[in-house]
């Protein structure tokens, strides 16, 4: 890019800087206080081994029932007009705006024990609050309109020509959906997949309020860093520097995934698959 068109540097990096300090430094602050001899052993300790547990096994969880209805919710969302459509769409991307400590409320009032659903479980024997279940449906409500807004995009944004092709070499609609649609999707799934397990690993406020704060059974990471501030100082800087360094690491991966040439994607996936070359298009025949 040609120095002419751009603003002249002073005038942007002052700012810039500004903003990058107040964005970047508290993170590294978090990370360099947490280095210290007593790193290790409280990195070892039950509380921070037991929360850091418990957070990869329900984002996990969470994260795999998004994909597992988030993908078919985005699909009928973006290829699908009905009545209501607008509305439904801004009823599934409310989670995303809403205060956590209110999900949290909505949630409790939804699946508590004289919640809306929750009473008729609670009839069956099934108690959803405050259990390690309460934990992943609270991750799932607050990451998953996340993922459901990249993959919705990304299957609209998808020319059906290039499915037409597909279909045209005698492959089957679930064949070109998944040899040809999803790959297609790679860099929104991976945006959607990151940002959903990110929002989840931070998830506090709905956590809090629906399933409480038990060692080992629903407190997750950051709410034993909550605990810990009122006791152990150490133990909150330790857990609040290995969720800012995951954090990192993973958003850092990312964007060195998608920054890569994004021709790949075509070159990989668009290429016929062996079984399509065994086809026979519709009306030919030998």
């Amino acid at each position: 890019m040609k120095s002419a068109i751009r603003l002249p540097l002073k005038l942007v990096l002052p700012a810039s800087i500004i903003l990058i300090l107040l964005l970047g430094l508290p993170s590294l602050v978090v990370i360099v206080k947490a280095i210290s001899p007593s790193f290790v052993n409280a990195l070892i300790s039950p509380t921070v081994t037991e929360a850091l547990r418990l957070s990869l096994l329900t984002t996990m969880i969470s994260l795999g029932l998004t994909l597992l209805f988030g993908t078919p919710l985005a699909y009928f969302l973006a290829r699908y007009q009905f009545w209501g459509k607008r509305l439904l769409e801004t009823l599934l991307d409310l989670p995303i705006v809403l205060p956590p400590t209110v999900a949290g409320v909505a949630l409790l009032l939804t699946f508590g024990r004289r919640g809306f659903i929750g009473s008729y479980l609670n009839d069956l024997g099934i108690t959803i609050a405050f259990t390690t279940t309460a934990v992943v449906l609270a991750q799932l409500f607050v990451a998953g309109p996340l993922y459901i807004r990249s993959m919705r995009a990304a299957f609209a944004n998808i020319s059906e020509r290039l499915e037409g092709a597909a279909l045209t070499l005698g492959a089957t609609r679930p064949q070109t959906f998944w040899r040809v649609t999803l790959p297609l999707t790679l860099p929104y799934f991976l945006e959607g997949v990151v940002l959903a397990w990110a929002r989840a690993l931070g998830e506090f406020g709905a956590t809090i309020v629906f399933a409480g704060s038990l060692q080992g059974r629903t407190q997750t990471m950051p709410l034993a860093i909550y605990a810990a501030l009122e006791q152990d100082l150490d133990t909150a800087l330790v857990i609040s520097a290995v969720l800012t360094i995951v954090a990192f690491g993973v958003l850092f991966v990312f964007r060195q995934i998608v920054n890569r040439d994004e021709e790949w994607v075509n070159i990989t996936f668009l290429i016929p698959h062996p079984s399509f070359l065994k086809c026979k298009p519709p009306g030919i025949h030998p």
